[in-house]
């Protein structure tokens, strides 16, 4: 079966332009020529076009396209570890939202100082961030640590520490920092976890579907190659 560029892109609402450059990038395989120039698709084209389009919403544009380019390559090993980094970066943020709700769950109003305060650079350390990463978030207002009087090092009192805890895994959970200064500042008015709870399940939501569209995406590349 012959299939032209239109033929591709009316399925999915794409320009032929469009197809034209996903060939190019190595999404699709490589078309052949009609003697008058024009490309000519087949259905493995085709196939390979609703793989790639499966593949976004679980992976990311970027790794869907790295993706295709190793499957037309014959590189089945890379695309398949492309894949696993992806699940397993589901898996971590799954775990990283169960550690805020259970940073929530414990969550109360502190006034006072209390034992067991840090500095900025252990703390930058504990979570694997650098420390202007945190002069950052103070500047935004998410949280301002006291100053030692005698040296003038910032001191991150073990309400700030869970605060930072929270701002870090809110960050990674693909939140703004305005938004997280403002979730932030109504736990700490609130003085319980309730104003987050919305939030939470928005993120919830967001990576039940990611890993249904990981299903959807793996049934398509592996129809993709099992086609002739």
């Amino acid at each position: 079966m012959r299939l032209r560029p239109i033929d591709l892109a009316r399925e999915h609402g794409l320009s032929t332009q469009a197809v034209r450059n996903y060939e190019e990038a190595g999404v699709l395989p490589p078309a052949e020529r009609a003697p008058s120039g024009y490309r000519v698709y087949a259905p493995r084209h085709a196939a390979a076009l609703r793989t790639f389009l499966a593949l976004i919403p679980a992976h990311g544009h970027a790794t869907a396209v790295t993706i295709m380019r190793a499957v037309n390559d014959g590189a089945v090993e890379d695309a398949l570890l492309l894949i696993d980094r992806s699940h397993a970066q589901l898996a971590d943020d799954r775990r990283t939202l169960e550690e805020v709700v259970d940073a929530l769950r414990d969550l109360t109003p502190t006034h006072e100082p209390e034992p067991g305060a840090t500095f900025i650079g252990p703390l930058a350390d504990r979570l694997g961030i650098r420390p202007a990463t945190l002069r950052k978030w103070e500047r935004a207002g998410l949280v301002v640590p006291r100053r030692d009087p005698r040296t003038g090092y910032r001191v991150y009192a073990p309400a700030d520490v869970r605060d930072v805890l929270l701002a870090h895994q809110l960050r990674r959970g693909g939140h703004g920092l305005e938004q997280i200064a403002r979730v932030l500042e109504q736990v700490r008015t609130a003085g319980g976890p309730e104003p987050l709870q919305a939030t939470l399940r928005e993120w919830r939501d967001r990576l039940t579907a990611r890993g249904l569209a990981m299903l959807a995406g793996a049934a398509a590349l592996d129809a993709y190659l099992g086609a002739p």
